[in-house]
């Protein structure tokens, strides 16, 4: 159960209190920028089994610590690292493009606009991960409009 616990709270950052969503989506940005230091665009195959494998494993772990916890706690905060992975698929690691994925991610995981907020209501860790999956596809695309347009 230690296991799904760090995972679930991504090494802990879920039990530092107010803003923990926020502070593990500026940690998956930071571990982002380290991962694929100075590419243009990261690997995609290995960005998308990373982004898969961590995703895969929110699901495992909200399965787990939902007995205990209940619903989406507060605590779990695996589904915001995997949904900034999602935000920064296909963009240049730069710092720039990280601060727009980050804001991007940030807006629409707490707005929940566009059908977000109902993919909460699935079972168990699909709920906790799905909604953050989603902001981050949306993030993405408005990375990539922003990227096609030459905005920055």
């Amino acid at each position: 159960m230690l296991f799904h616990k760090l995972a679930a709270t991504v090494f802990g950052i879920g039990y530092l209190g107010k803003g923990v969503g926020t502070m593990a989506a500026f940690f998956g940005c930071i571990c982002w920028y380290l991962i694929f230091p100075g590419q243009v665009v990261p690997s995609p195959i290995i960005a998308i089994l990373l982004t898969l494998a961590v995703t895969a494993l929110g699901v495992w772990s909200g399965n787990k610590v939902e007995p205990l916890w209940g619903k989406d706690h507060s605590r779990v905060v695996i589904d915001e690292l995997a949904g900034m992975f999602i935000s920064l698929l296909f963009v240049p690691v730069t710092i720039p493009y990280l601060i727009a994925g980050f804001v991007l991610f940030r807006f629409f995981d707490i707005v929940k606009p566009l059908y977000i907020r109902r993919l909460e209501a699935l079972p168990g860790g699909w709920g906790v991960m799905a909604d953050d999956v989603l902001a981050g596809v949306y993030a993405s695309l408005i990375l990539q409009i922003i990227i096609c347009l030459g905005l920055f």
